[in-house]
């Protein structure tokens, strides 16, 4: 096992802190169940635990797991027993005992806090992604369902099953895992290099001179960006009769061997493989729509039936004949065992089948109006934030006045607010918006934002430079409600003649207020 890099240097600073909080002695009444924290469980079940029990206070987080949490409702402990912590010595080859990593003071830091999500999550509500707020390294973590004979279980960043869940206390859950957590510190590059079975792949990522997206981590630089993997392995590639590099460039691009100019076609083959941002299964799910690629057209993903299908329709790749039932493979599956894998890079999905560039069609599309990854430090705690420079943001610009980012709870936000949170301005305003790229074609364009508030300004809208829609009073438009301020405004009909960009204008006739959530293109 590798030492912990990206986080030693994070957290180098605040072990210097939190190593000069002196240890109070723990009150601990285990007759009253109200006040039977997450740490008096694992103290008076030490016989079981005594190890990971030093390392929490070793780690100094015997005192937050004593209490309640400050920022939210409760914790949730993937608690790994004694065989666990010795198996994850018995592996690793920086520590020879106990007492070695306990002497390790900033990784047993982090090693602890790994273990520990910022919120109380029942495994009811376990997602098929990643789970719903940070751990308390600000790391995330993924959840698997694996199901196996006779048996079925969740597993933790594909490492830790757990074996024993929902021990609720009065500060949080514990779910007992049978392997201890070990933070992700790989890039997706180093997942490749250390993989077997996927050197067609990694050939081409360094062919292709992408090595670079496939390398960036955001612990060392805050503002590089977040990116969806999808992958085949060399046996999928074997199955269409591709068995190496020089094999899948001559089927791909075979007339051209600049592979890292931006116009080659195995360069667009590797880019297409490549979506902005973080996303887990679960975020594919229920949703049928075109996401931007790192190559000249979007990839279209659609969640809505009982799989995940990728560009359904544009590719026949068997026919299964049961009977006299047939059934036609016209799409790329997913396997969902090998996927939701995390690294520092992004997260990796696994296909079925080799993935071509196919022409795009037009789908619906909503983008939330906030950047990533400048507002995700924002995003995991609930509040106000003034963007105080507004050159660190790429696809967000405004003149005129502040702007804010506001993340509210889930608990408090609107059911129609998209992701808790929208930008605010308050004045006389221009704010633009620059859209990842559109299929062609004709739209009907929407806006949602908050109607419900009279200090609301009344706006113009803009795209591309020319008004849609007239003039919008947004202190009253639809049936908004103080439970549910925003609604969903229909501007107007667009067509649009090229795959592009577009850029989205909103500007004060009369300042006032204005709450922008998402933009939405509905297909015509």
């Amino acid at each position: 096992m590798k030492k912990i890099t990206a986080i030693v240097s994070l957290l180098a600073v605040v072990l210097g802190f939190y190593s000069c909080i002196e240890e109070k002695e723990l009150d601990i009444s285990f007759k009253d169940v109200e006040k039977y924290s997450i740490y008096d469980y694992i103290v008076q079940h030490k016989e079981q635990y005594s190890s990971f029990l030093s390392i929490l206070e070793a780690g100094n987080l015997d005192q937050t797991l004593s209490a309640y949490n400050p920022e939210g409702e409760g914790y949730t402990l993937f608690l790994p027993d004694n065989a666990a912590i010795d198996a994850f010595i018995a592996q690793s080859e920086t520590y020879a005992s106990l007492n070695d990593l306990l002497n390790d003071e900033v990784y047993v830091w982090a090693f602890c806090r790994y273990h520990v999500v910022n919120e109380m999550i029942d495994v009811n509500d376990f997602p098929f992604g990643a789970l719903s707020d940070y751990t308390l390294t600000e790391d995330y973590l993924t959840v698997s369902f694996v199901n196996e004979t006779d048996t079925s279980y969740y597993s933790i960043n594909n490492q830790a099953p757990i074996i024993q869940e929902n021990i609720e206390m009065s500060n949080g859950f514990i779910h007992i895992v049978k392997n201890a957590l070990v933070p992700v510190t790989m890039t997706a590059y180093d997942w490749l290099n250390n993989r077997e079975g996927f050197s067609i792949f990694r050939d081409a990522v360094e062919e292709t001179g992408l090595v670079e997206l496939f390398s960036i981590n955001p612990k060392e630089d805050p503002e590089a960006l977040r990116v969806t993997f999808f992958l085949e392995s060399d046996e999928i590639f074997g199955k269409a009769g591709i068995h190496s590099f020089a094999e899948l460039a001559e089927h791909i691009s075979p007339e051209r061997t600049d592979y890292s100019d931006p116009m080659n076609p195995l360069y667009n083959f590797i880019a297409y493989h490549l979506l902005s941002d973080y996303i887990f299964l679960d975020d594919f799910m229920e949703i049928s729509t075109n996401y931007a690629t790192y190559s000249d057209i979007p990839l279209h993903v659609d969640g809505r039936g009982t799989d995940i299908v990728i560009n359904r329709g544009k590719q026949m790749f068997d026919t299964i004949i049961d009977g006299t039932d047939s059934t036609f493979i016209n799409y790329v599956g997913i396997n969902y065992d090998a996927s939701n894998v995390l690294t520092q890079s992004g997260v990796i999905h696994q296909i079925d089948q080799v993935m071509e560039q196919q022409t795009p069609s037009r789908a619906l599309q909503t983008w939330e109006v906030y950047e990533r990854p400048y507002f995700d430090e924002f995003a995991v705690e609930v509040g106000s934030y003034l963007i105080e420079d507004s050159t660190l943001l790429s696809r967000i610009s405004y003149t005129g006045t502040d702007l804010v980012y506001e993340k509210m709870s889930d608990a408090d936000a609107p059911n129609s607010l998209w992701s808790d949170d929208y930008i605010f301005l308050d004045g006389d305003f221009t704010v633009n918006f620059i859209t990842p790229k559109l299929v062609q074609g004709n739209y009907t364009v929407f806006l949602h934002a908050d109607t419900y508030n009279d200090n609301n300004a009344v706006v113009e809208i803009f795209i591309d430079g020319k008004p849609i829609g007239g003039s919008f009073d947004l202190t009253n438009i639809g049936s908004p409600t103080a439970e549910e301020p925003f609604v969903t405004i229909e501007l107007g009909d667009m067509n649009f003649l090229k795959y592009e960009s577009h850029k989205i204008t909103v500007r004060t006739l009369i300042p006032g207020s204005f709450s922008w959530d998402f933009i939405r293109f509905e297909p015509i």
